[in-house]
């Protein structure tokens, strides 16, 4: 099993009770799957999606998959959980961040059921499991391949929405794109949706009319990259390789790698012995990955890159070591200070050096 990070609010410490399934007759397991988006979005959705189809290959006709996508988030997402739950099946993922509601609401109705959910907070019902990645630690590594390289000292981010995930990560961004580079300044525009080709494709053309010579995005189509493609910029794809989209420009992307967690998590229900969790990995454990490097990277920068990386995965580097101050000034974190897990589960806040305001 891969190495873990329970945080505090773990099945241990909640004493919950494993929900299993107990020997199975000839039946496979069913697990549906709950999308935010389309798996061809190439994005976030298209990375849950390639990993359920991967953990169905891995359990062959012991596990049956479904999914059912653009699902939004609210009254729909109950519905459709309470569908599946009616339907026979017996885990039950749910894949964004608003899901947490309904997640806990269906649950709390069919005990025994299994619930996973993606970067959830709610943690309601004795049957919810909780996890997420620490995409931050990604985007600390490129930041710091776009503080090398870019020459107007312009970057440009295309955010999703105020959600803390995606705080995090253009804070994580920011700070090591600023310590490789002090004159580096950070362009953000807020779309307000994880998936919206014309929105994304408009702010990408905007924030490089801004003089942005390199994009970031935490939203999830490949119209940025359609973008900077035609336009000259660099930039950086979202959840998946998306170099196909833009081979010259791509730089490399965090590649969110769920199938080993959903291999293990169904093997347990398989073996009765899954309990919810709340787990937060990263690239030690392998579930922050990256898109090769595009050879316009320069060596020296890659090695930098890599040796970060490395750094991360072993624990010797955390992407948020003070000193670092919030964006009013004030201290946040002292010298060799590490944010602690609460505070970045609910960061709401730029740091210091990045303008502009968090929408409310």
């Amino acid at each position: 099993m891969k190495r873990r990070e329970l945080l505090a609010t773990s099945a241990a410490a909640l004493g919950l009770a494993a929900i299993g399934t107990g020997a199975r007759a000839q039946s496979p397991l069913k697990v549906g799957y709950i999308y935010i988006g389309p798996p061809g979005d190439f994005g976030w959705t298209y990375a849950h999606d390639q990993a359920r189809l991967t953990a169905q290959e891995h359990f062959g006709a012991a596990v049956e998959t479904s999914y059912v996508e653009n699902v939004p988030e609210g009254p729909d997402a109950e519905r459709i959980m309470t569908q599946m739950a009616l339907s026979g099946a017996d885990m039950i993922v749910a894949t964004s961040f608003g899901y947490g509601p309904s997640i806990n609401a269906v649950a709390q109705r069919f005990p025994n059921i299994a619930f996973e959910h993606a970067t959830g907070y709610l943690q309601e019902a004795p049957n919810v499991s909780l996890y997420g990645a620490r995409f931050y630690e990604g985007r600390a590594v490129i930041g710091t391949i776009a503080g090398r390289m870019t020459t107007s000292n312009k970057i440009g981010y295309i955010a999703s929405f105020p959600i803390p995930e995606v705080i995090r990560g253009i804070n994580a961004a920011y700070i090591h794109a600023k310590k490789v580079n002090p004159d580096v300044e950070f362009s953000v525009v807020w779309v307000f949706s994880w998936f919206d080709p014309a929105q994304e494709a408009a702010a990408a053309q905007a924030l490089i009319e801004q003089g942005c010579d390199i994009l970031m995005q935490h939203t999830d189509s490949t119209a940025p990259l359609s973008v900077a493609q035609e336009r000259g910029a660099l930039a950086f794809g979202q959840a998946s390789d998306m170099t196909q989209f833009a081979p010259d420009v791509h730089l490399t992307a965090i590649i969110d790698n769920w199938a080993p967690y959903y291999i293990e998590r169904i093997q347990a229900k398989l073996d009765g012995t899954w309990a919810a969790e709340n787990v937060w990995l990263g690239i030690g454990a392998g579930e922050v990955a990256f898109a090769p490097f595009n050879d316009r990277i320069p060596a020296e920068v890659q090695d930098e890159a890599n040796a970060m990386i490395e750094a991360i995965g072993s624990g010797a580097y955390h992407p948020f070591t003070g000193p670092l101050n919030k964006q009013d000034g004030s201290a946040w974190l002292a010298e060799g200070e590490i944010a602690d897990d609460g505070t970045l589960l609910g960061m709401s806040f730029y740091v210091e050096g990045i303008t502009g305001e968090i929408p409310g």
